[in-house]
């Protein structure tokens, strides 16, 4: 018999001990796997939002949490919007533009979505411009920032404005704009209409695929979301972008001391937060995957090391007809090897199928597949299997055939 052939023998002899013995391995490669592609992908998400947004402010409610950004504007505790008044009344320097919003859940044809009320920058600006004569004027403000940044801007004018400056300068009382992954699964297009709350809405825009919670929102005015609500003036959050030299300075303190009452927070704090929070998340990862590699590898050295004493007569028949040591401990590590081949594929498998559905769900974020970690759970899950094996192989081979001949 050739070596291929005798490992395919060991393996469908003995189905169930396959199973068992690669089952821990398999557990702590899909762990690892699922947990790293979910880490991965949300320290990007961190990454581009610390990019996309700069240095932003976040107003929230006290008790708002800060376990990541898109998260603490879903609370469902509220802060007047009476606050995106003050805050321009104030005349603070460095404030370049405030965006209040609102998150309520509703129905959209059968499916569960967040309907976001957003204000147009352009009501903002008509408010400010009756509120203060100084809005736009300030001898306090740095070279090359503005202060109170409400005047009509081209990047504000297309939806996509909503991600590239978490704002949009024209929106109507029954307008809205579509999240990528709303859009595509109602198949909404620029134009359509639909109903929400009871109420005809027409879609003014579908945003690109931005891999965040904001693909499953729908974006609406802010005072429209409002009264469908029925929550009255309030907001879940105010996101105020600031010229980084006064947000990093002392726009943040000024914030604080005007709105007592609310939190108010700087992006960084956020990001450190869930930086945090990753990193909590992949030493867990790397925990579990070393408690189930000693569990796994103690669990298949012991099961190899059982087969041997099990199999001494069937070892020493193999001796006496002319295999080599070697060839005796390669059939065990080709075992081995084998074993660790399935259980690290399908272990990747497993975690890749996981983390695709964990990753939208629990984390908020949009997995793909990260090729290198795969791989490389799948290398160490051969690694470990030879360790495993190996003693046990060696024994294997150093058996004497005419004592395996002798015992009863």
């Amino acid at each position: 018999m050739t070596l291929a052939s005798l490992i395919w023998y060991e393996l469908k002899a003995r189905p169930w001990t396959v199973v068992s013995n690669s089952l821990a391995i398999l557990l702590g490669v899909a762990a690892l796997v699922a947990i790293r592609h979910i880490t991965v992908h949300s320290q990007q998400q961190v990454s581009k939002q610390l990019a996309d947004l700069g240095a932003n402010i976040l107003i929230l409610p006290k008790e708002a949490s800060l376990q990541d950004y898109y998260a603490a504007d879903k609370t469902a505790d509220t802060i007047p919007e009476e606050y995106v008044s003050e805050i321009y009344l104030a005349g603070l320097t460095g404030v370049e533009q405030v965006s209040p919003r609102l998150n309520v859940a509703t129905n959209l044809a059968g499916q569960e979505v967040t309907l976001t009320g957003i204000l147009p920058q352009a009501e903002l600006a008509a408010q400010a411009s009756w509120q203060t004569t100084t809005l736009f004027s300030g001898p306090k403000a740095h070279e090359g920032c503005q202060k109170a940044k409400l005047s009509h801007s081209a990047g504000l004018e297309t939806p996509d404005s909503l991600v590239i400056n978490r704002s949009i300068e024209h929106l109507g009382a029954h307008e809205v704009v579509l999240g990528a992954d709303i859009a595509a699964q109602g198949k909404y297009s620029v134009g359509d209409r639909f109903e929400l709350f009871g109420e005809r809405f027409k879609v003014l825009g579908v945003l690109p695929v931005t891999g965040t919670v904001d693909d499953a929102r729908v974006f609406a005015h802010l005072h429209t979301v409002q009264r469908l609500s029925g929550s009255g003036a309030v907001c879940n959050a105010i996101e105020v972008i600031g010229c980084c030299e006064d947000a990093a300075g002392s726009l943040t303190p000024e914030l604080r001391k005007l709105l007592p009452q609310a939190k108010v927070v700087t992006i960084s704090q956020v990001v450190q937060t869930q930086v945090g929070v990753n990193r909590q998340l992949a030493n867990t990862s790397w925990f579990i995957f070393g408690v189930l590699v000693l569990v796994g590898g103690a669990g298949l050295a012991s099961a190899m090391a059982t087969n041997v004493r099990e199999r001494r007569r069937e070892i020493g028949t193999l001796m006496a007809l002319g295999a080599t040591p070697w060839f005796v401990q390669r059939v065990f590590l080709g075992k081995a090897i084998v074993l660790g081949l399935c259980a690290g594929a399908v272990g990747s498998l497993a975690g890749v199928a996981a983390a695709f559905f964990a990753g939208p769900t629990w984390a908020g974020v949009k997995v793909y597949v990260l090729p290198e970690t795969a791989l490389l759970a799948v290398v160490v899950a051969v690694i470990l299997a030879i360790v495993a094996a190996w003693w046990p192989s060696r024994v294997a081979s150093q058996l004497d055939p005419c004592a395996c001949f002798q015992e009863t």
